[in-house]
């Protein structure tokens, strides 16, 4: 963290976080941190009071909630949502907030304090969407072990652990492009893709076997310049020097986040969203305010990520 905290100060601006859950004294006290430190520029979606110094937006009051209304009108109208519709769920705190950032009025958002996963999720490809030739928005954990010599010194992206119950081979691939990203992004490396499965030749005929395989040859035509293996196990990625490990499904992959973790004496960061055009990101309701801190931080770089991306 002190690493990413450093790459943040070295922008040439702060970026705009913006968080739906205002008025949660947890959102609060991260927001007054990050700002204090100077590492954001967060906005709260709700109503303050009169001591406090951060900036606050009402949903209700806002003369941008019609221009967030209209927007979300149109991008979602092909789904059959009226303008009465709109403007409506335009006004919710989490679809306010990610119309923001699709409006560009703010850089990234960060919530989930107090709503669900699936809402959360929902509101952001809902009002944001994907990025350009991405269809899945897949989760990942940044795991950081004691060992500094796997990884990227010690560093490693899990994915998915959070979103994608059972991708089929073509979301495992977009999974799997999109944690290269990732790497790129806040492990600041050369992503090396280590595909999970069991053993190929031990059970061929098997489905999450077959799966993986069709994955890897579509991301070897997708992106034929990544490093990508197909690996039996997670003793075979570690010997290649993987530094993402893409689990087949939902359920081995918080198996595995979980016993790295717990035996590995693993640091388990996250877990964040990617594939979406502009960054998002979920928090558990059981979160700290240490916790907001350390996703907010994940969600500038990934902002300034994608500015340095567009501007390149």
């Amino acid at each position: 963290m002190e690493v990413q905290i450093a790459r943040l100060r070295r922008l040439a601006r702060p970026r705009r976080i913006v968080f739906p859950e205002g008025d949660d004294p947890r959102i609060r006290a991260a927001a007054q941190r990050l700002a204090r430190e100077g590492l954001a520029e967060p906005i709260l979606i709700g109503r303050g009071s009169a001591q406090d110094s951060l900036r606050y937006v009402d949903p209700e009051t806002s003369p941008e909630a019609d221009r967030y209304a209209a927007l979300y009108y149109e991008r979602r109208k092909a789904r059959g949502v009226t303008e009465r519709e709109a403007a409506r769920i335009a006004r919710r705190p989490l679809y306010f907030a990610a119309l923001m950032v699709a409006a560009g009025d703010a850089d990234g958002t960060v919530g989930g304090a107090a709503n669900s996963t699936a809402e959360t999720v929902r509101a952001a490809l809902h009002a944001i969407g994907t990025a350009p030739g991405v269809r899945t928005v897949s989760g990942f954990f940044i795991m950081a072990l004691p060992r500094r010599e796997w990884g990227v010194r010690g560093l490693f992206v899990f994915s998915d652990c959070a979103v994608v119950v059972d991708p089929t081979a073509r979301e495992l691939a977009e999974i799997a492009l999109a944690a290269a990203g990732s790497v790129r992004t806040l492990l600041e490396a050369e992503p090396k893709i280590a595909m999970l499965a069991c053993s190929m030749e031990a059970v061929a005929d098997d489905r999450q076997a077959e799966k993986v395989r069709l994955a890897f040859e579509e991301i070897r035509q997708r992106a034929p310049q990544l490093h990508t293996l197909c690996a039996g196990d997670a003793a075979q990625a570690l010997e290649a020097q993987a530094n993402a490990l893409i689990f087949p499904n939902l359920n081995a992959g918080n198996i595995g986040y979980k016993l790295v973790e717990r035996l590995a004496g693993a640091a388990a960061f996250g877990p964040f969203l990617q594939g979406l055009a502009k960054p998002a990101n979920d928090l558990s309701r059981a979160c700290t305010a240490e916790d907001v801190y350390g996703v907010s931080i994940v969600t500038a770089l990934q902002a300034a990520e994608a500015t340095a991306g567009k501007q390149g």
